[in-house]
């Protein structure tokens, strides 16, 4: 009795203490979005801070705590900085911008268009400061255009070139006797090597080797021309790993002074011309972002809608980290139905997915191309499905070093007879009505004839995707065959070989589809995605947070393969998708 009546006392206590906790949680969250809604009012020779070091994808999550946390949200929108930058240009109070970028968590073709759009803002003639403790090469690339550069006395450079890492499974799988079952068309279509190699192919080894050599070849030219230092010498540097040292990268004329953070502000103070006691006015990105806006925007009714597409492609609603065909389909149809609405830009950022979903996303294109401009603008990746959904529409836009293309399809499957047997004793029997009805299974040896139509099923959505692709480029499909075989470009080749229109980013995909909608420059306004839910995202942050740790707690080196893992259990149907995970670094 005496527990019984201990458990009841600790639950009412409990529950008391959650009450209590809830009610200034709840006021708290509703201060928080009170003060969000503030507009921020931007003192004269203000400082816009840019901090680089977080999380950017295409749409920034708004943020109600941002104001314990310095005006700053978890994830940056690459939107939401452009928008910054342009309005900095033009607002009077606004007389510099001081870049902190060690290490940038953003694609290359991202970072390029953080980087142009820091070049615009130099047309000002306002300064721009950068420092760093330590800079990567994507660090050191944004923060190339800066005026001034400044790294830390006990910090370092990273200068050594790129890398692009890839994990095979083939001996795990027989360890485990898991069999894998493949088919796929494409020389090039490597996302399935790793169930059956160690190694890359030859022709794997091929188009990496070719796009790292892309992208950092891009880097050099474009830093050289910021620097005025030759890509030969930036080259060598790479090579002989001369760069390491602050002094060294002094040296070599990469940086412009070694110095701490409070020399950084003196510099900063003297370029404002206020005295050493007098306080910076720093406005944070996240602040400024609720500032008085200073770019002029069209006062016409007409529209140019941006549906954005960001993740692995799946069928379905879109999450965080997918695109969901069912999502995109029906704001294709809004575009489409709304007579605002002049033209389309569809922004993808995607390594491509569900070959089945992103064929039902390209007919909504299609359908809506019939009534008005759609226009592609490639971030980071578009390739394989995401170059799918690129392909249906009237141009393309994309950055010199995006990646895209992968023209292939595969699909896979697992054979766990064996592992089931020998691992846990466990085996299988079964009736059927028909000879193939349990066709294609994963607990026994499928027959040639089942692997041929499995076969023959992928060479058939093959020969779709090349068949409308070589329609969308309006080149001959022998051609645009010669161009696919799964295999991997740079945006600069892409654009070479007729794959891509034009260079560019957002900007530049919005302008085209003004052009052919016949927009003049002041008759329209844009009409960009709306921010996600926050306390969904909050929670879905929270829960995946702590599913992670718990993750990584437990299996420790491993947990990124269970992840992968996890990956494979969402791959249904045939796939149109890059090899996992291309990362240069």
């Amino acid at each position: 009795m005496w527990q019984f009546i201990k458990y009841v006392f600790a639950t009412i206590v409990g529950l008391f203490i959650f009450s209590i906790v809830g009610f200034f949680l709840f006021f708290g969250i509703m201060a928080a979005i009170g003060s969000s809604e503030e507009k921020t009012a931007v003192e004269a020779n203000s400082v816009l801070k840019i901090n680089l070091n977080t999380p950017i994808q295409e749409l920034s999550v708004e943020n109600p705590f941002a104001e314990f946390s310095g005006g700053q949200g978890d994830v940056l929108g690459l939107l939401d900085i452009k928008d910054a930058l342009a309005n900095a240009k033009a607002d009077p109070n606004i007389k510099g911008i001081y870049l902190d970028a060690q290490y940038p968590m953003v694609g290359w073709a991202s970072a390029e268009e953080v980087r142009n759009a820091l070049i615009d803002f130099k047309a000002s003639k306002k300064f721009i400061y950068a420092y760093g403790e330590v800079m990567t090469e994507k660090a050191y690339y944004l923060a190339s255009v800066a005026d001034k550069i400044y790294l830390n006395p006990a910090g370092g450079m990273e200068w050594n070139g790129l890398s692009a890492e890839y994990d095979f499974y083939k001996g795990t799988l027989e360890k485990l006797e898991i069999k894998p079952l493949v088919y796929r068309v494409g020389e090039y279509k490597s996302a399935v090597e790793p169930f059956f190699r160690e190694n890359m192919s030859d022709a794997n080894r091929l188009q990496n080797q070719t796009l790292v050599n892309e992208v950092f070849a891009h880097t050099v030219e474009n830093i050289a021309k910021s620097r005025g230092i030759t890509a030969a010498l930036l080259n060598n540097l790479a090579d002989s790993l001369s760069v390491d040292a602050p002094q060294d990268a002094l040296k070599h004329k990469l940086i412009t002074h070694i110095g701490y953070y409070d020399e950084v502000e003196t510099a900063l103070r003297n370029e404002l011309k206020i005295k050493e006691e007098d306080k910076i006015k720093f406005v944070s990105l996240g602040k400024y972002l609720k500032a008085e806006s200073h770019v002029k925007e069209g006062s016409s009714s007409n529209r140019i809608a941006v549906i954005v597409g960001e993740g692995a492609i799946m069928s379905g609603k879109s999450s965080d980290g997918t695109i969901g065909s069912e999502t995109i389909a029906e704001e294709l149809r809004k575009a489409r139905k709304d007579k605002r609405v002049k033209a389309v830009v569809l922004r993808i950022n995607s390594p491509g997915g569900s070959a089945l979903a992103s064929d039902v996303m390209w007919r909504e294109i299609q359908l809506t191309r019939k009534e008005k401009p759609v226009i592609a603008s490639m971030s980071d990746v578009a390739a394989s499905g995401g170059y799918y959904m690129a392909m249906g529409c009237d141009k393309i836009v994309a950055q010199p070093n995006t990646i895209t293309g992968s023209i292939g399809v595969f699909s896979v499957l697992f054979n766990f007879e064996k592992t089931f047997r020998n691992k846990l004793g466990i085996t299988f029997d079964r009736v059927n009505t028909h000879a193939h009805a349990d066709w294609p299974t994963v607990t026994r040896d499928m027959t040639a004839f089942e692997n041929n139509r499995l076969q023959r099923s992928t060479e058939n959505i093959y020969a779709t995707f090349t068949k409308k692709a070589a329609e969308g480029r309006k080149m001959p499909l022998a051609k645009l065959q010669s161009l696919a075989s799964g295999r991997v470009w740079s945006g600069r080749e892409a654009k070479a070989n007729g794959l891509v229109d034009e260079f560019g980013g957002l900007d530049k995909a919005i302008e085209l589809a003004a052009q052919a909608a016949k927009l003049k420059k002041d008759d329209y306004k844009v009409r960009y995605p709306a921010e996600k839910n926050v306390f969904e995202e909050f929670f879905t942050k929270f829960t995946g947070e702590a599913e992670e740790r718990i993750l990584q707690e437990k299996l420790g080196d491993f947990a990124p393969y269970l992840k992968t893992l996890q990956k494979l259990q969402q791959m249904e149907g045939t796939q149109a998708r890059l090899p996992f995970d291309i990362v240069i670094r």
